[in-house]
């Protein structure tokens, strides 16, 4: 009966070893990535992505009515900054522009619930012929060893991606006119 129980142990314990491995063998930076094409052109889009209020009505991170909501900094473009404060599907962080232009709108995403994360999130805009832009979402960041461990069991890549396909798919509704925008 010790035997077998050892044995279990070693067994076990090759296999804990083998998991948290194979993890340390995982890239230390993330990077998730979508697109989507809007039949609208840049301008129209770009203020939609540019001034935090607006991110409001497209984003598929509004899930909380009862959020608390804090803006601060400049109204639009570089130094605004977006706080929340909700149940534990949105967390609670900051995210804040820290370089914008027409064509690409860089942020500054700080989670502190459900974990702490620093990352950086990118919006750019590439006019695509007529009256098409292709807009694409980007975030990366450091990715801690939890974080690998975790991915091993969680595809994020895929969680977070189908995330940033909703809200592209909101602010082209709302960019083509199919939507109205409803400011928070």
């Amino acid at each position: 009966m010790t035997t077998t129980i050892v044995t279990i142990a070693i067994v076990l314990a090759l296999a804990v070893a083998g998991v948290l491995g194979f993890a340390a063998s995982k890239p230390d930076r993330f990077e998730i990535r979508r697109a989507a094409s809007v039949n609208a052109p840049p301008e129209k889009i770009f203020p939609l992505i540019n001034d935090l209020h607006a991110q409001a009505s497209w984003s598929p991170f509004e899930k909380d009515p009862n959020m608390k909501r804090m803006h601060s900094g400049a109204l639009q473009g570089k130094g605004a900054v977006y706080e929340w404060d909700g149940n534990r599907e949105v967390g609670a962080g900051r995210i804040s522009i820290k370089d914008s232009t027409p064509s690409r709108i860089m942020l500054d995403l700080e989670m502190t619930r459900p974990f702490a994360a620093r990352n950086e999130v990118e919006f750019t805009l590439v006019p695509n012929g007529g009256n098409t832009t292709i807009v694409t979402w980007a975030m990366r960041g450091p990715q801690p060893f939890l974080g690998k461990v975790i991915n091993l069991f969680i595809d994020c890549e895929k969680m977070v991606g189908k995330q940033f396909e909703q809200g592209l798919a909101n602010l082209k509704a709302i960019a083509e006119g199919t939507r109205q925008a409803q400011l928070q």
